[in-house]
């Protein structure tokens, strides 16, 4: 494949399909006909594009998709007052608070991906996040003290504590976990559950940039995503076919706080608490799970081209990460991708 490719009389950088695709996957629906639906969750947006049959509804369809969104918003929203998250984050010292079996999961992974990176994710960044801006509170009016940001790291993922049986969360005192990392890419793979219990098996989902595709367009064709760019940033943009994959996007340019002519990024260093500085711009992961994508795209942005890039490779991770001064780094893994 040349540098540049052609598709739909569209100039792209190139193209990036997964290396082993099985033929009842790009199998196209007969008579399949494209369903297109937006909306509004987690203070972002979503869109699908669907192949469905003509007796599937349109109204089941979105109404199974809202439904999906309002209970993941219900158990993991630190935006929302009385969800299970928020209300873990107010529960007193020593509490053994119940969890439901999806915040659980969500947990779980988080907690995995904390663990195989050694916190470069981390969910117990919730006080950190409060303090910079990124929480439900109020922006800060001034640059936070040092000693304060510092204090917000007395806890790590190390220790939070499930239950054996995963139904219950201890809380040590003040731990505040954040799950924003995570839960909308866990948000794009539940509501691709949903769609296939409605029997489509045809479908490219997408929340606020994350996405997940699943078998073909009705032409057969995977359904292609461009990749974001950041502003000001000269690098080709490829072009990838989703079959059965999902991409996610962590990128340091998306949500900036301004104070006294101080700038600073959402993506924050874990050990620190402080925010990360803007060497890297942007990190995109592929992954069978948006889950997994989403939070190991964070991973991977704290840790730098060279350590991010490392871990990719040995986790092999299909990754691509953009620095200012237009730099690249691929993984290995990224790379059987353009073959």
């Amino acid at each position: 494949m040349g540098a540049t490719e052609e598709l739909g009389g569209e100039e792209v950088a190139g193209l990036l399909l997964p290396p082993a695709l099985e033929s009842q996957i790009v199998h196209p629906l007969e008579a399949g006909e494209q369903l297109d639906l937006a909306g509004e969750t987690m203070g972002t947006t979503w869109r699908l594009s669907a192949v469905v049959s003509s007796a599937v509804s349109t109204r089941v369809v979105h109404q199974a998709l809202e439904d999906c969104f309002s209970i993941i918003i219900a158990q993991m929203s630190q935006w929302e007052p009385e969800s299970e998250l928020s209300r873990f984050n107010r529960a007193l010292p020593g509490t053994q608070f119940a969890i439901s079996r999806q915040f659980a999961h969500v947990l779980g992974c988080a907690l995995n991906i904390a663990r195989a990176s050694k916190g470069a994710f981390d969910p117990t960044i919730g006080q950190a996040s409060e303090l910079w801006g990124f929480g439900a509170g109020a922006a800060p009016q001034s640059l936070p003290d040092q000693d304060v940001v510092a204090a917000t790291r007395s806890w790590s993922w190390q220790d939070v504590s499930l239950s054996i049986q995963d139904s219950e969360l201890s809380q040590p005192g003040y731990l505040q976990l954040d799950l924003s990392g995570i839960a909308k890419g866990f948000a794009v793979d539940a509501g691709i559950h949903a769609l296939e219990q409605l029997g489509i098996a045809h479908a490219l989902l997408e929340i606020g940039g994350e996405l997940r595709g699943m078998g073909v367009r009705p032409d057969g064709f995977p359904w292609w995503v461009d990749l974001d760019v950041p502003p000001d940033i000269d690098v080709p943009a490829p072009r990838i076919g989703l079959c059965g994959w999902a991409v996610a996007t962590s990128g340091n340019y998306r949500r900036i706080r301004t104070v006294d002519d101080r700038s600073w990024s959402h993506s924050l260093d874990p050990k620190s608490g402080m925010p990360l500085d803007d060497d890297v711009m942007s990190v995109t992961v592929l992954h069978q799970g948006c889950m997994q994508a989403d939070a190991l795209a964070t991973a991977i942005t704290v840790l730098g081209p060279v350590e991010g890039m490392q871990f990719a490779d040995d986790n092999a991770i299909p990754a691509r990460m953009i620095t200012g001064g237009n730099g690249i780094f691929s993984s290995q893994a990224w790379a059987a991708w353009s073959n």
